[in-house]
């Protein structure tokens, strides 16, 4: 159901009473995620994240307060600092979403483990050097066994079936900025192009060249659609 066909609209900061309003304060917003992951990232996130503590409840009761201040004042950056308001609400969100410890299998639910979180970093870091599982368990002060068992169990994957999917990611990017397959492959831990191309294509399901062309299909499409949300958020 469209909000529109059941809640009149408010001013910027206001607020619209049904009833006598004393059963439920609805606040809403949204966040456009743009960019050559983004469906990665909105698979990892929760569908609903219920704060359940008082005091963390007040923390986000008082940014909501505040962005409507700012919104409805229409002081100078009144705008710029209702859009960091609702970025901090999101990050707290998600940060408490984390402590609660119950996420399903993902790069999302393994960074709750700070030892797991620490190998991730080390194939971040460097994700052209040529790693064993031994090697990234060591990152994370625990046995060969446990860290493989722990890590599959949290992210839903193998670390180094993990650690090839951060390598294409990074591929695509490469590819995206003019750079050849015979670059990138030894740069990201590749001894043979063929290695590479292999690798790519299993995870990205196509070839480097598949990929670049048909992000250069979409490209236009998307520095449109940004275009015009730049512009609506001027004109706001």
């Amino acid at each position: 159901m469209d909000s529109k066909a059941v809640f009149p609209p408010a001013l910027p900061g206001g607020t619209v009473t049904l009833n006598d309003g004393r059963d439920l304060l609805l606040v809403g917003s949204r966040f456009t995620v743009a960019g050559r992951h983004a469906g990665m990232l909105l698979k990892m996130m929760p569908p609903i994240v219920h704060i359940r503590k008082d005091v963390d409840q007040a923390a986000l009761r008082w940014s909501v307060a505040r962005m409507r201040e700012e919104l409805r004042d229409g002081q100078p950056g009144g705008a710029l600092i209702a859009q960091q308001l609702a970025h901090m609400m999101l990050v707290q969100a998600l940060r408490l979403h984390l402590l609660e410890g119950v996420h399903e299998p993902g790069w999302f639910a393994a960074l709750t483990d700070a030892r797991l979180c620490a190998a991730i970093s080390a194939m971040h870091a460097n994700p052209a050097m040529r790693w064993t599982v031994q090697e990234l368990a060591a990152e994370a002060g625990m046995s060969r066994s446990v860290f493989a068992q722990r890590f599959r169990e949290a992210a839903g994957e193998t670390p180094l079936e993990y650690l090839t999917r951060w390598r294409m990611l990074l591929a695509g990017e490469e590819l995206e900025v003019g750079r050849s397959v015979s670059v990138i492959a030894p740069a990201l831990g590749y001894a043979s192009e063929s290695a590479f191309t292999s690798a790519f294509k299993r995870v990205m399901g196509c070839t480097p060249r598949d990929y670049l062309n048909k992000r250069k299909t979409r490209l236009p499409l998307e520095s449109a659609q940004t275009g015009r949300d730049t512009h609506r958020r001027l004109r706001g």
